[in-house]
């Protein structure tokens, strides 16, 4: 598995406040329920925006594959809604969602052929993007998804870099480290948030395990160097974080990339 790169640091501003695991200098601006017309709409907007494809010019030319002037970036298709474990869920609220949206998503190519996904959010200033993410994993497993189960919820458990499907009563792998966690074959709901509930049961916000100065939730893979992962926050919000005098915003978060499961 390779690294995937998702803040954008350099090419974005200097003055970065990074904040992983729950210590962004603000708290983050709660997102919407549920992606409507209105806020895809102004997620496509954000996306498409000079100010967007002016960075995309600069991240597609981070690694000197291509340059700035050449990327000529361009925004394919409509953004999407991407949704990760609901820490309700994991608390066992009555009635909580396995997921709940996190950020929309819009895919972005460069001249050269490179990808990345486009986070956008709601902010104090509106719908902004708020993170660049080489590769395509939003859209891929979003389509691996809807084929799998169609009409069901794609999501992913940020602290194991696992996609799922879930849909009625299912709970259905899509990448490796789904599969490695519940089967191949899947779990049912019920399974599926007894085992969320003892991972991250007591490492939700909150707890005394937050409070005692580690993050909500735990890091159950090694991390891409392959040395033991940190604890890690189970996400509340989608977690934006200010960059200083730049007026945007940027989410820093480390992932890996992975292979679509069977």
């Amino acid at each position: 598995m390779t690294p995937r790169t998702t803040a954008a640091a350099a090419v974005l501003a200097a003055n970065v406040l990074l904040g992983l695991g729950g210590q962004a200098a603000a708290a983050p601006v709660p997102q919407p329920g549920a992606a409507t017309a209105e806020t895809l709409a102004a997620a496509d907007r954000a996306a498409a925006s000079p100010e967007s494809l002016a960075t995309l010019s600069r991240f597609f030319a981070r690694e000197g594959k291509v340059s700035a002037a050449a990327a000529r970036p361009r925004v394919e298709g409509a953004a999407i809604p991407v949704s990760y474990l609901s820490p309700e869920f994991v608390a066992g609220k009555a009635g909580a969602p396995v997921a709940r949206l996190e950020f929309l998503a819009s895919e972005a190519v460069a001249a050269d052929g490179q990808r990345a996904a486009l986070w956008t959010a709601r902010t104090e200033a509106g719908w902004q993007v708020v993170n660049i993410a080489t590769g395509d994993d939003e859209f891929r497993y979003a389509r691996l998804g809807a084929a799998k189960l169609p009409g069901g919820t794609v999501f992913r458990e940020p602290q194991i870099d696992a996609w799922y499907v879930a849909g009625g009563s299912r709970v259905l792998p899509l990448d490796e480290d789904a599969v490695r966690a519940v089967g191949a074959g899947g779990t049912s709901l019920t399974g599926y948030r007894a085992r969320v509930a003892q991972a991250y049961g007591n490492k939700l916000p909150g707890s005394a395990y937050a409070e005692g100065g580690m993050a909500g939730g735990f890091d159950e893979a090694p991390s891409p160097a392959g040395s033991a992962g940190a604890p890690v926050e189970l996400i509340a919000g989608a977690g934006v974080l200010a960059l200083g005098g730049a007026g945007a915003l940027l989410l820093a978060r480390s992932r890996r990339r992975t292979r679509a499961g069977a």
